[in-house]
């Protein structure tokens, strides 16, 4: 029997993470344990009821960043884990996921990493946007990276397995043995927020693995996709500019140009 650890990264997520659990208490194989690392937020009386359940173990820590924080819920994962799904708080699972990854993964021993067909959900109206969130990042020929689909009316598209350069970090589903294989601890800490994906699946596919797209896997991520990029803001678009800058000095490539213009348009237009 497989044992499949998740990991999820709060910070002020309370009005999500009940649902995001229920997902996960609904998998027809169900998980050893789930890992919620609070992550400084504001309010963590929610907290208390759901460290009383039992299989859920809440770490408790300040705002240190995304990978730090699933680095730190990485501690806790029991040696016996066979797998490890790091997942967003606003990231909803089917309900055979979980049973679907350890197939796919068991079929496919050279896949570290898999991921599936990400849908949009709107957390406001509490629905299903009927578009596509990621079926997996991509890079344009300059350089930006994007997640394939994303926006698009799902009609059915993206329907073949396919081997990708990376794979979006709202959901993970990794194997541990191709994990414990990587220099250093799983995400980069130098990355507080945004690319620490792109930068776990490079490392990975440096590494020897292979990152796998399947559309059987099916997720619900309520991230704000659907709102328009002038709506989010600067200081965030600036951190994710500067972090797509760091990639490329850790990764040096010609696509640094487009890097660093992209962070000149976003500091000085606010593009």
């Amino acid at each position: 029997m497989q044992e499949v650890s998740a990991i999820i990264v709060s910070h002020n997520s309370g009005c999500v993470l009940p649902r995001c659990l229920e997902a996960l208490a609904r998998q027809t194989v169900a998980v050893r344990e789930i890992i919620i690392v609070d992550c400084g937020s504001d309010d963590r009386s929610n907290l208390l009821s759901l460290g009383a359940r039992e299989g859920i173990t809440i770490v408790e820590t300040s705002n240190i960043g995304f990978s730090r924080a699933n680095n730190l819920g990485m501690e806790f994962v029991s040696p016996q884990a066979d797998f490890v799904v790091f997942l967003n708080p606003d990231t909803f699972l089917s309900p055979d996921f979980i049973e679907t990854a350890v197939e796919i993964c068991l079929k496919n021993p050279q896949a570290g990493m898999i991921s599936g067909k990400l849908r949009g959900y709107d957390l406001g109206q509490d629905k299903a946007t009927g578009r596509l969130d990621s079926t997996g990042i991509f890079r344009k020929w300059y350089g930006r990276w994007f997640d394939r689909g994303q926006r698009e009316q799902d009609r059915g598209q993206y329907e073949t397995p396919a081997l990708v350069p990376a794979l979006c970090g709202a959901l993970l589903f990794c194997r541990v043995t191709a994990l414990q294989t990587l220099p250093g601890p799983v995400f980069d800490p130098d990355f507080f927020l945004y690319k620490e994906d792109i930068e776990l699946s490079l490392r990975m596919r440096k590494a020897g693995w292979q990152l796998l797209y399947h559309p059987r896997l099916l997720a619900y991520h309520g991230r704000g996709w659907n709102k328009k990029r002038g709506e989010m803001p600067v200081k965030l678009r600036c951190m994710a500019a500067t972090n797509e800058i760091l990639l490329y000095k850790k990764y040096p490539s010609p696509y640094m140009v487009w890097a660093w213009l992209k962070y000149l348009l976003v500091r000085f237009i606010h593009l």
